[in-house]
C-alpha cells in the first residue's frame, strides 16, 4: 500500500456513448472526466466498450456457416469507430486528463495497429493526470458472441499499475469470472480493481463484493445505461432490435470496500456517477485473518504460472 495516501476519491460513470460515434463519445467522455475532477476525484472508471459501443444486441449478420452483406457494413462503421492506442482519439482524452489531473481508466473498443489492423478488441485504456498512456488491458476471452467480433487478448497485457493512489487494474465483464485472472490480478499486488461490464444482471453484484472479499480489495465496477432510441436510425441492422426491450442496459454500478461492504450503488435504470471515499488504510486492516497471496495462501501446494509475453499474431 502506498502508505503516502490514507484517501482517495474515487468516480464510477454509468453512462451511454453516442452510440457508434467515437469522436461524439470523446466529447462526451472528455465533459464527464471534467465534471468528476470538479467533484474531486482523484481516478474515473468508464464502462466496459464505452468508446464506441457495446452492441447489444446486433448479430453483425452471422450464423453458423454464413455472413450477410449488411452485417459487413456494420462491423466497418463499427471498425472505423473503433480506437487506435495510440492515436487521435487517446490524445484528446490525455490531455483532458492532464487538465483534469486525474487518473482515468476508459473502455474502449481498440483498432489493432500492431499487425494487420484488421482485428478489434475489447480493452480498458489507463490514462495518467501527466497526460500519458500509462498501459492497457485487452479482454483475454470475449464472452459468447462477443468472440465473432472481438479478438483474444494476451498475458502481456495482464496490468496492473503502481500509481501514487495505489496499485490499480483489472479485469473486463466475464473475465471476473475466471479464477486464474483474478489470482494473477491478486499476485500483482491490486489495491484498487476494475471490473467494467455489461453484465446487467442482480447476480453480478454477488460477484463484485466476492472479489472485494477474496482479494481484499476496493472493487470498483460499472455498466452503461442504454436505451434502444440511443441506437443510429441508418445503423445497418438496426431492425434485429424492434424485438428488444425499451431499456437495452439497466447498468448496476457499484464501488464495493476490501471487506465486502457496498459503498457506493448498485445504480439501475438511469446514467448517474457513484462517488466513494476509500480509506487505504482498510486494506491493511482486511488482512488480519485472509491475505489470498500471503498468510492465507499454500504455495506449497498450489502454483500459478503466467504467460506474460506478447503472442505473435
Amino acid at each position: 500500500m502506498n502508505e503516502n495516501r490514507s484517501h482517495v476519491k474515487a468516480a464510477v460513470v454509468q453512462a451511454a456513448p453516442v452510440l457508434f460515434d467515437r469522436d461524439a463519445t470523446v466529447r462526451k467522455t472528455i465533459k464527464l472526466i471534467q465534471e468528476t475532477a470538479a467533484n474531486g476525484a482523484e481516478f474515473v472508471l468508464f464502462p466496459e466498450a464505452f468508446i464506441p459501443a457495446y452492441p447489444r444486441g446486433l448479430s453483425f449478420g452471422m450464423v453458423v456457416g454464413s455472413r450477410d452483406e449488411q452485417g459487413r457494413k456494420l462491423w466497418q462503421k463499427y471498425w472505423e469507430n473503433a480506437v487506435e492506442i495510440p492515436g487521435p482519439a487517446t490524445k484528446r482524452l490525455s490531455k483532458a486528463v492532464k487538465k483534469a489531473g486525474i487518473y482515468a481508466a476508459i473502455g474502449v473498443i481498440e483498432r489493432d495497429t500492431e499487425s494487420s489492423g484488421g482485428t478489434l478488441y475489447c480493452t480498458i485504456l489507463y490514462l495518467g493526470p501527466e497526460g500519458e498512456i500509462l498501459g492497457k488491458h485487452r479482454k483475454l476471452k470475449p464472452t459468447a458472441s462477443e468472440r465473432l467480433i472481438w479478438g483474444e487478448g494476451d498475458g502481456s497485457t495482464l496490468t496492473v499499475l503502481d500509481t501514487k493512489l495505489g496499485k490499480i487494474g483489472g479485469l473486463i465483464c466475464w473475465e471476473n469470472y475466471m479464477p486464474l485472472a483474478r489470482m494473477a490480478m491478486y499476485q500483482k499486488g491490486v489495491e484498487i480493481y476494475l471490473a467494467p461490464t455489461a453484465d446487467q444482471r442482480d447476480g453480478w453484484q454477488a460477484g463484485m463484493r466476492h472479489i472485494a472479499l477474496e482479494g481484499r480489495c476496493f472493487v470498483l465496477s460499472c455498466n452503461q445505461f442504454v436505451t434502444k432510441e440511443m441506437y443510429p436510425a441508418d445503423l445497418p441492422g438496426i431492425e434485429e432490435l424492434q424485438e428488444q426491450p425499451q431499456v437495452m442496459c439497466r447498468g448496476g454500478s457499484v464501488i464495493v470496500s476490501p471487506m465486502g461492504e457496498v459503498l457506493a450503488g448498485p445504480l439501475y435504470d438511469k446514467e448517474g456517477i457513484l462517488y466513494a471515499e476509500l480509506d487505504m488504510s482498510e486494506l491493511v486492516r482486511s488482512k488480519l485473518d485472509f491475505d489470498v497471496v500471503g498468510h492465507y495462501a499454500r504455495p506449497d501446494i498450489f502454483n500459478l504460472t503466467i504467460n506474460e509475453e506478447k503472442q505473435k499474431k
